[in-house]
């Protein structure tokens, strides 16, 4: 169709949107990608006649398990199918709208932000089952497009269905509950707002420093509504992701910063995976022999046996980095936005004169800890400072190398298991996976106990080996994350580790993987409760109240006898190939099987029962969890008075 001279193409606002996403690509380092490659669905009244049809319009198609031309990070190696998308937008059906943000979050993280998924729900509860995954999104900062139904924007009638009346604003629905966990929200009241509000959409979502959950929230009546859209809309467009280079100024005092410094140590974040930085990293310890230790986000930046890799910091960290860095008179952060659980809630950094160093792509989060800014793709600041490097002085590379070595050794104890007969503890557990794994596999967790055993203990042996969310921690992330991984990175062994607590959280997309024949390897461990909060509780005073799965004994607590739950048999009933290991030798075995099947397989350990959190060396910094000022019980008193000693250690970095 001619309208004013200008080609046009009427269609739907869902047919044109979804037309729109299949026309936009990514571009980084000469690599261009397809930007949306798939959606996500789960269909009711507010998206099914819109959405919904739109997607059945486009043609599902078969969907490129990886995107065109990706290459692994330092290897000659494609990912995926060197052949361009088709128009269409593959699509996936979920079981649950949070789990369904869970498998784009695990796909964007492993295609390095890149390329993403969108996720289409019905009003109501489908759109405020979203909120959870949207929060995980923006926080970990990983590109999520979610694409909820509406309320009728033309309100025929008042309430419809599903439809929360605010007194005070008729404009308010659900989905205004996403607004504070998006980078970007808006409401398409009208179909000519959606040309502004798809091309803001994309540019947050290929934005390195803004990017997040990003929410387009569609009422069902515009999602039907037909519109002469300019031809111009759908054309193909290339969403260019930039490194941007640090500013002169702010170099030279990152080079004068590292000159001084005498115990220097670099903390390295996320922002080294996201960027494919890590061998610019690798170079600079190379280059200036300064040790590098990782948070949960930045782990296996560098591989565990680099000499300068001193493994993870802070709360769940080792005790090389905790050292080191309550001696530190600099610290270089790259890519990381300095949690709690990094910081030590502000008490691991004890030198006086410690002074930091942010390398970040954000403002934001390069100047907390008051420091030295360097605001700038972390590659390319990396680059940067090794092409005049200052290197440390060879007592102290002695010193945190020997060092190294000690706490390997004690890897090795809590890895071991000397009778193959006997029921593993988790750790053991970690150490046979860890015994058969090679860099190609690839270990996904967020909750529980396991997080601090794999960020102090796992050897992570390829740059996305390690696969653990933990700026949101979120109970249920696992299994559906490992779909999204095994679709970014087909071919590759993908692990979902998951305790009895977070897998009755959240198993439904099992039925996912068994349909699409998604070959993810979950290991569930059974140890009757959640192992995490229990240690915690027990540390703050609260006895375990409330943490172990168990019958209610006669003084109605939860002290009874174990709950007789076979969570191996609820997994088959789903579809899953289960292998049941009672020994460490049947959990040897059971691996190995797990890890060659070619269908999505589980396999089920009851975990030694003494071994309530974890055989791993203990926590080597403090964590702040407040504990009750007064109280009657001695456990609490006792926790009361260790807090405060802890707390007087708190430090703010001015």
């Amino acid at each position: 169709m001619k309208s004013s001279g200008v080609a046009t193409r009427r269609l739907t606002v869902a047919q044109a949107l979804i037309t729109f996403l299949t026309r936009q690509y990514t571009e980084r380092d000469g690599h261009r990608q397809r930007l949306i490659t798939a959606t996500w669905g789960i269909f009711g009244h507010g998206n099914v006649a819109g959405i919904g049809q739109a997607l059945l319009e486009s043609g599902t198609g078969p969907f490129p398990l990886s995107p065109p031309g990706r290459r692994l990070p330092g290897t000659d190696t494609p990912t995926g199918p060197d052949t361009p998308y088709t128009s269409c937008m593959p699509y996936f059906q979920g079981r649950n709208e949070q789990a369904m943000v869970h498998a784009a979050v695990g796909y964007a993280r492993q295609s390095r932000r890149l390329s993403a998924h969108a996720v289409t729900t019905s009003i109501g509860p489908g759109a405020t089952n979203l909120v959870t995954g949207a929060a995980l999104a923006t926080i970990n900062r990983l590109p999520v497009l979610l694409l909820p139904g509406d309320t009728f924007a033309t309100r025929p009638a008042d309430p419809v269905l599903q439809q929360l009346e605010v007194p005070y604003a008729g404009d308010l629905s659900v989905n205004d509950a996403l607004r504070p966990v998006s980078r970007f929200f808006d409401r398409i009241t009208r179909p000519e707002a959606l040309i502004p509000s798809a091309l803001q959409a994309m540019r947050v979502l290929a934005d390195p420093a803004e990017t997040g959950a990003v929410t387009l929230a569609l009422p069902q009546d515009v999602q039907v509504e037909a519109y002469d859209w300019p031809e111009e809309f759908f054309a193909e467009r290339d969403w260019r992701v930039g490194r941007p280079c640090a500013d002169r100024a702010a170099l030279a005092s990152a080079r004068r910063a590292l000159a001084d410094a005498q115990r220097p140590l670099v903390v390295v974040g996320g922002g080294v995976h996201h960027s494919e930085a890590e061998a610019a990293l690798g170079a600079f310890a190379d280059a200036t022999g300064i040790p590098v230790a990782s948070t949960q986000a930045g782990k296996g930046s560098l591989p565990y046996d680099h000499p300068a890799d001193i493994g993870g910091i802070g709360h769940t960290g080792t005790a090389v980095a905790a050292e080191l860095a309550r001696t530190a008179d600099l610290v270089i952060g790259v890519g990381t936005r300095w949690s709690d659980f990094t910081t030590a809630s502000s008490t691991l950094f004890q030198n006086p004169s410690v002074r930091f160093l942010n390398i970040n792509v954000t403002s934001f989060d390069a100047h907390k800890m008051a420091g030295l800014t360097l605001i700038a793709d972390a590659r390319e600041a990396l680059t940067s400072l090794t092409s005049s490097p200052v290197r440390v002085q060879p007592s102290y590379e002695r010193e945190y190398r020997e060092a190294k070595v000690g706490w390997e050794q004690r890897v090795d104890t809590a890895f071991r298991a000397e009778d193959p007969h006997a029921v593993p503890t988790q750790t053991q557990v970690l150490g046979v996976l860890d015994s058969l794994v090679d860099q190609d596999d690839i270990v996904i967790n967020a909750a529980g106990s396991l997080p601090g055993d794999l960020h102090r203990l796992w050897r992570a042996r390829s740059v996305d080996q390690y696969h653990v969310e933990y700026g949101y921690s979120c109970m249920g992330y696992e299994i559906p994350a490992a779909i999204g991984v095994c679709l970014a990175a087909p071919g590759r062994p993908v692990w979902a580790l998951v305790g009895d607590g977070t897998y009755l959280m959240n198993p439904t997309e099992i039925v996912t993987a068994v349909q699409e024949g998604i070959p993810i390897k979950v290991v569930i461990l059974q140890n009757h409760g959640y192992a995490s909060i229990g240690g915690l509780s027990e540390s703050v005073g609260g006895e375990r109240f409330g943490t172990a799965y168990r019958h209610r004994a006669p003084d109605g607590t939860y002290t009874g006898a174990p709950l007789p739950v076979d969570l191996a048999a609820n997994a088959e009933s789903l579809g899953l190939r289960m292998i049941r290991a009672r020994t460490v030798d049947d959990l040897r075995q059971a691996l190995i099987d797990a890890r060659g099947a070619d269908v999505p397989t589980g396999v089920y350990v009851e975990t030694e029962t003494a071994d309530t959190v974890s055989s791993a060396p203990p926590a080597q910094a403090w964590w702040d969890v407040p504990v009750a000022e007064i109280a009657t019980r001695p456990s609490a008193v006792k926790a009361r008075e260790e807090y405060e000693r802890h707390f007087a250690e708190r430090r703010r970095q001015l």
